[in-house]
């Protein structure tokens, strides 16, 4: 494979890229590595997430970039492409390919792609206690010495291992002398002949013989890889000479060996994994075939009889659990907002202030930001839930439960794993779609995920049922979030039915063991989801509602927030189109449309408009609405319009403003038809 080149200082930056199969455990040795130090944008250009962390390992700065799970570097998807993409361009100093113990041999061909990258490696063997658990034993040491790597084994889960394992990545990065790689693999006699002869012509390149990997290079062009090829064609001045080889070199393989270079390369690649595997994997062998904790569990939890009801209770059970411990929280942070605006408002007059400038921070700040900020605690233990589902793997099943349902509507289960996303947020949720790899269920998908309740929601939600069903908070909640699912899966039928006709591709997904999350992994994911929230409340609340403080006191003289002002003539335009709902206030029309910047504004904006907050909120909304309007605009904050992150997010991944605008337009066309068919209907019944 050649050598690696080392001649870092010991004072440079380190950069090290984590990289492996999905449910690997590398969340969790990320997590080990970096604590809460981490990071979450987009990759530039795309819409893949892309977490970074840092760490201080001796004194010195090491950044980390979890590269998204792949089971290879083909790049086929966005996750393959942005990984590999990552490795050749940007050069990291490491990468550390974290390996599931109990599985191998399926995560060694990712490994050998990094190796055949002649890159830095060293391997993280993780999940070790889980192959003990299923009697595999591995020899660490054998496995080194025949990939030429160091190898070091980790219960990421435990921190164990994860000391050993910076250490070992450090090593590498500051050794000075040349380290030479053990690893050679032969694709046969005829396949690496053509190899040499395409290595031949692109030592000569200038361009490529410093970019790339020669040997590397010359595999993926005999693969016949798109992105090879056009790097080839765009950078090479013997574009020509190279391209002419490899097209010779592939017809000859073809005529002797039979078949495709591509598989011909695949099955030497697992012919070498299957060879190490038998020398370094010993599994213990018995009459009968083990049962695992996990088998047991889904035997129960993936039942076509009870697993969607299973399903539906832990959903309402989180609902429960959310409102039992978080609407205490919610009221001593209510409590102290309402002692922080009397303290204000008493000292302000006290030296002297103007009216205008008490009424601007104690209405329009404290007042428009406070009234969000008094639901953390309930967004916070939502994220949580969420999270210790994901991590214990239950959320894997959830898609697999959900396959049949979803191909009712001509989707594939692996597409309600983005909509169990959308929960949290719409974004991220949209953003997953590019797993899905029928451009038709990705489209669908997206069309239908902005009718998931996201936590921005769930203020509002909080704000009506605890003024108006308090007797019976998880169970009015519960129904708004099944609403949004069945509304998602009826639009997704008509979707597949009237634009996207084609067959349901099958559904294939691993489903990973159940593992007890740790606290620390789990309040991570918690507070990385949650401090999105807080940085929402920092820019788009605080901008919002300072926004509707100056619309409410404008034009000059007006009465504050009343019909005459700014605000208030805005509202009065609307109001004809929402009286047929129940809610037909020009304060209702305002908060609606500046609830398309984000969902959580429309409860500051109501703040703002009555010129209360706390449970003088509460009060306000209880003697202007009546339960049957406030649960009809419930139902039309879950549907009107997706907010403006949504939808340019569905700007991004549909690259079409027609499907954006489709979406915006369809979603409010159903918004104010199901808030009026709740409302007209409710109140028929309510007579009868």
């Amino acid at each position: 494979m050649g050598a690696i080149q080392v001649n870092k200082k010991y004072n440079d930056k380190l950069i090290i890229a984590l990289a492996g199969n999905p449910n690997c455990g590398k969340t969790s040795i990320f997590n080990a590595l970096t604590g809460a130090r981490q990071h979450v944008g987009n990759w530039p250009g795309v819409t893949v997430e892309k977490k970074e962390g840092r760490l201080i390992h001796e004194g010195k700065l090491i950044h980390v970039i979890d590269l998204p799970g792949t089971y290879s570097l083909g790049a086929f998807s966005e996750d393959e492409k942005v990984a590999r993409d990552f490795i050749l361009n940007e050069r990291p100093d490491v990468v550390i390919d974290v390996v599931n113990a109990s599985n191998l041999e399926r995560n060694l061909y990712l490994t050998i792609q990094f190796l055949e990258m002649d890159v830095p490696v060293v391997i993280a063997l993780n999940m070790m206690d889980e192959a003990r658990a299923q009697n595999i034993e591995i020899d660490v040491e054998r496995l080194s010495r025949l990939l030429g790597v160091p190898v070091v084994p980790t219960i990421a889960i435990r921190d164990e291992g994860i000391k050993e394992l910076i250490e070992e990545a450090t090593s590498i990065f500051y050794r000075e002398n040349t380290v030479e790689k053990g690893l050679s693999i032969t694709y046969g006699r005829e396949v690496d002949d053509e190899i040499k002869k395409i290595k031949a012509i692109i030592k000569d390149d200038p361009i490529l013989k410093k970019k790339f990997n020669h040997k590397w290079l010359a595999i993926k062009l005999l693969e016949g890889d798109d992105q090879a090829i056009e790097e080839v064609s765009t950078s090479s001045f013997k574009d020509n000479a190279i391209l002419e080889q490899v097209h010779k070199s592939v017809s000859h393989l073809k005529e002797v060996l039979g078949d495709e270079p591509a598989a011909i390369i695949a099955d030497r690649r697992y012919a070498f994994i299957k060879g190490v595997a038998r020398r370094v994997v010993k599994k213990s062998s018995s009459l009968e075939e083990r049962v695992t904790l996990s088998d047991r569990i889904d035997s129960v939890v993936t039942s076509r009889i009870v697993g969607i009801p299973i399903f539906l209770l832990c959903m309402l059970g989180i609902f429960v659990f959310t409102f039992a411990l978080g609407e205490p929280a919610s009221s001593g942070i209510e409590l102290f907002f309402e002692s922080l605006t009397r303290t204000i408002s008493r000292g302000l007059r006290d030296v002297g202030a103007s009216e205008l400038l008490i009424s601007f921070l104690v209405d329009g700040v404290i007042g428009g930001v406070g009234s969000v900020l008094v639901f953390i605690p309930p967004i916070f233990l939502l994220f949580l839930a969420i999270s210790f589902l994901e991590d214990c793997g239950y959320m894997a099943r959830a898609a697999y439960i959900m396959d049949r349902t979803m191909n009712l509507i001509g989707l594939q289960g692996k597409s309600f794993i983005p909509l169990i996303i959308g929960f949290g947020c719409n974004v991220p949720g949209v953003m997953a779609t590019r797993t899905l790899k029928d451009k038709k269920e990705k489209l669908n998908t997206i069309l239908i995920s902005p009718l998931i309740p996201c936590s921005a929601r769930l203020p509002v939600y909080m704000l009506f049922v605890g003024a108006f069903f308090p007797a019976n908070k998880g169970l009015v909640l519960f129904s708004i979030y099944l609403m949004g699912i069945i509304l998602a899966m009826i639009m997704g039928r008509l979707f597949r039915k009237f634009l996207f006709e084609g067959e349901t591709s099958p559904l294939v997904m691993e489903l990973p063991p159940y593992r007890l999350p740790t606290l620390k992994g789990t309040f991570i994911h918690m507070w990385a989801r949650g401090n999105d929230f807080l940085q929402r409340a920092g820019t788009i609340i605080f901008g919002a509602a300072i926004l509707m403080w100056f619309l409410s006191n404008l034009p000059l003289g007006v009465e504050y927030a009343g019909e005459n002002s700014l605000i208030g003539r805005l509202g009065a335009v609307i109001v004809p189109v929402l009286k047929p709902l129940g809610f037909g206030s020009w304060q209702a029309a305002v908060a609606l449309i500046f609830g398309v910047f984000a969902k959580e504004v429309i409860v500051s904006t109501l703040s703002i408009l009555y010129g209360v907050g706390g449970a003088d909120l509460t009060s306000v909304i209880i003697n202007n609405w009546t339960p049957l309007s406030a649960y009809a605009f419930m139902i039309m904050v879950l549907i009107y319009s997706p907010c403006v992150a949504t939808i340019a997010a569905i700007k991004r991944e549909t690259n079409s403003w027609g499907w954006t605008i489709f979406t915006m337009a369809y979603n409010l066309i159903l918004g104010w038809t199901m808030a009026f068919l709740v409302f007209n209907i409710g109140r028929l019944i309510v007579k009868g």
